[in-house]
């Protein structure tokens, strides 16, 4: 599979969108690696129809005119993996759901930590809103691309 990349810089810092021919498989923080979203290797192309799009409709959320996406989004990852990602496409914008309450949504309540893991490995971020993930004591816990990032997420979620 070929994939192209586009960076894109955001109120959240830079981020690498990421597409194959079949849909978005990335928004990666700057750091990241582009093995997370399942690419050895991608090629620069600012005009891939897909990745403008992705930047259109972030500009828009960033903005405050978009609470859902609408992309081809294609998750590359193990079963469990997708379960939990497929999950966070359900938490609405501007609330939140525990790592628990995730497991549970998969029929896997004991699945705390995995939930978590996967949570972390998350490959398309803020349109798969991992950010929206909270610790059963309410607190912001892990989030790839730092909790700063994760806070002004949220807020920006809740109109602060």
């Amino acid at each position: 599979m070929n994939y192209v990349y586009k960076m894109v810089t955001t109120p959240v810092g830079k981020l690498k969108l990421m597409a194959s021919e079949t849909g978005l498989v990335g928004i990666l923080w700057e750091k990241d690696d582009s093995n997370r979203a399942g690419a050895k290797s991608a090629l620069h192309d600012k005009n891939n129809p897909i990745l403008a799009e992705t930047e259109r409709q972030l500009c828009e959320y960033f903005a405050g005119k978009r609470q859902s996406f609408a992309l081809p989004i294609v998750f590359i990852g193990t079963d469990f993996q997708k379960r939990v990602w497929n999950a966070l496409l359900t938490i609405p914008y501007g609330h939140t759901k525990t790592y628990k309450e995730i497991a549970k949504q998969i029929g896997n309540e004991r699945a705390l930590r995995a939930v978590g893991a996967a949570s972390s490995k998350n490959p398309i971020s803020i349109i798969a809103p991992c950010h929206r993930v909270i610790g059963t004591s309410g607190k912001l816990t892990g989030f790839a691309g730092g909790l700063e990032k994760k806070a002004i997420l949220l807020n920006l979620e809740r109109g602060k």
